[in-house]
């Protein structure tokens, strides 16, 4: 095969190819014109092909359908593994590109070239605008910097994400979902490129202080693929419009923006006291989709603690708890 005849390109997320250069000046019109990621002798990498001497002046396609916008994320492909212990598989076409928590990567193939960004590797901006992405992922709790995972070469590669600790990971589709998600602020563990991972302020004091998030969520917003990981097992409830769900605080994954979360004391002076369940439950009404799970880490660590110190694991969130370690023969 002569190098004119090794070129390749990318349409609707899939590769094509061998053709011909003249094939691929042809195709151009009908596959997105300029803006085609293709690859062939001469271009060391996926390249736009109007970045690419041999393409120059390509027509630039027929216009979108009225009313047809540009998917901006990655399509990626993907499969989760495991059961309490998930982790999940990233299947990469060329020139895609998935972004991650920093530490999250669990294996990758040969072909994956790996950078770590400073600030959202999915904005084009300056260092200051990084500076405040990488501050607003700092008062979150995150790492100042995020890890970007792409498909280098001419074939699909495969790059995977474990979960922190045990629980279940869960994709998101946003753009079927309004586009926007709002989450615990340590629940983001990858995307595909074009997500952008942000901060979102509780307005309310009395949410702020007792809502077990504190005042600052993560934001998660684009027309991609996400994927977010909790505590045991995730329930997805679908609210109607004036429904409401009232939760535990610390079992809150996630929510859509259109979903009013407050925060409401317990009812019962007896229930507040001594029931165990904090003197505050989150309340969500609808319309919106909710996620929560029955186990979030801060309980799990807490019951850990409190065994190790010698508490009752019935009595670590009562008032009694302390008094009932008294009686205990652990001490």
């Amino acid at each position: 095969m002569s190098a004119e005849h090794g070129w390749y390109y990318v349409r609707d997320g899939q590769t094509v190819g061998p053709v011909t250069r003249e094939e691929l000046q042809r195709l151009l019109p009908q596959v997105g014109g300029p803006h085609t990621l293709v690859w062939g002798p001469g271009a060391p990498q996926w390249v736009e092909a109007r970045h690419l001497a041999a393409f120059a002046g390509a027509p630039a396609g027929p216009p979108p359908s009225p009313g047809a916008a540009r998917k901006r994320a990655d399509e990626i492909d993907y499969e989760i593994f495991g059961d309490d212990m998930q982790f999940v598989e990233v299947t990469l076409d060329p020139g895609e590109v998935v972004i991650a928590e920093a530490g999250s990567m669990m294996y990758m193939t040969d072909g994956i070239q790996m950078q770590t960004v400073f600030g959202d590797p999915g904005k084009q901006q300056g260092f200051f605008g990084k500076l405040l992405d990488a501050g607003k992922r700092m008062v979150t709790g995150e790492s100042l910097f995020l890890t970007t995972f792409g498909a280098a070469g001419s074939k699909r590669e495969r790059v995977a994400f474990a979960s922190p600790y045990p629980g279940k990971i869960v994709p998101m589709d946003l753009a079927g979902l309004g586009g926007e998600i709002i989450c615990q602020k340590d629940a983001f563990l990858c995307a595909a490129r074009g997500v952008q991972v942000g901060i979102a302020f509780q307005k309310k004091i009395l949410t702020g202080l007792f809502g077990g998030e504190g005042f600052i969520l993560q934001r998660l917003t684009g027309d991609g693929w996400s994927f977010v990981h909790a505590g045991g097992t995730i329930q997805r409830v679908e609210l109607s419009s004036g429904q409401t769900l009232r939760i535990d605080t610390g079992c809150l994954v996630a929510f859509q923006p259109s979903i009013n979360y407050d925060i409401q004391m317990q009812r019962g002076i007896k229930n507040a006291i001594f029931g165990g369940e904090g003197l505050f439950l989150a309340t969500l009404t609808g319309p919106g989709v909710v996620w929560v799970q029955s186990l979030p880490f801060s309980k799990l660590a807490g019951r850990v603690l409190a065994n190790a110190r010698g508490l009752s694991s019935k009595d670590q969130g009562s008032l009694l708890g302390g008094l009932g370690s008294l009686f205990e023969g652990g001490n």
